[in-house]
């Protein structure tokens, strides 16, 4: 199975980065709280924050010039956003909206990250290496909706949701998939329509390759993990 690209090497960002775990930074640490459908920030914002997800869910995003809009990335708890602040982009480039009733952030100075960095090498070497895998996670989803079918960026997308939530049923042999997204989140992040993607997810289990219900996918054939 390749190297996830969907998410950050399954390590909890918030645990290690959050400023209550040092105390010389505590005194600047405080959680917001986001009802769903909120902004968090604006594209044109000026970037001087980064943000870590203590709980619930953000999309990520951009808007056409023709009002459409473009999710590049739905997070999760542990995880960060906003990071393009530490390499010195004054202004965000995309949107930020909270997706649940209960998200709560821990919103981060540009300075204090530099801080953490600067005092913690550990913390340093995590932040560039989630960068650079963020990164690779755009342009294979570019690669994807470029040149590729629905069916195959689905089954691009399960492999990776394997990797983070996956595991083996010892009764059966398959593979399930317990994990946090709504068939919207999922179609948004392959760049298909909700009507199109339930298509495609009963054909697959009308072929016996996958079942489904509300939060658990189950691979019924391992075989049908492969993507060409």
């Amino acid at each position: 199975m390749k190297p996830s690209i969907w998410y950050f090497d399954d390590v909890n960002l918030f645990k290690i980065l959050c400023p209550h775990k040092y105390p010389a930074y505590k005194k600047d640490h405080s959680l917001d709280i986001y009802k769903k459908s909120d902004y968090i920030y604006f594209e044109e914002d000026q970037a001087n924050k980064i943000y870590l997800i203590d709980s619930g869910k953000v999309k990520i995003g951009y808007y056409t010039e023709e009002g459409d809009e473009i999710v590049k990335a739905i997070l999760t708890k542990g995880e960060i956003f906003g990071e393009k602040a530490i390499l010195g982009v004054e202004k965000r480039s995309e949107f930020a909206q909270s997706i649940d009733n209960n998200t709560s952030i821990c919103k981060v100075s540009k300075d204090t990250m530099y801080g953490l960095m600067r005092d913690n090498v550990s913390v340093s070497f995590k932040i560039y290496k989630f960068i650079g895998l963020r990164m690779k996670k755009l342009e294979r989803r570019l690669q994807l909706l470029l040149f590729k079918d629905v069916k195959t960026r689905l089954l691009e997308f399960l492999n990776e949701l394997c990797e983070e939530y996956g595991h083996d049923c010892e009764h059966t042999g398959d593979k399930v998939i317990v994990h946090p997204y709504t068939q919207k989140d999922i179609a948004s992040l392959i760049g298909t329509s909700r009507p199109t993607l339930s298509t495609v997810m009963n054909e697959l289990k009308e072929a016996k390759e996958i079942s489904f219900s509300r939060k658990e996918i189950r691979f019924l054939n391992k075989n049908s993990l492969s993507v060409s």
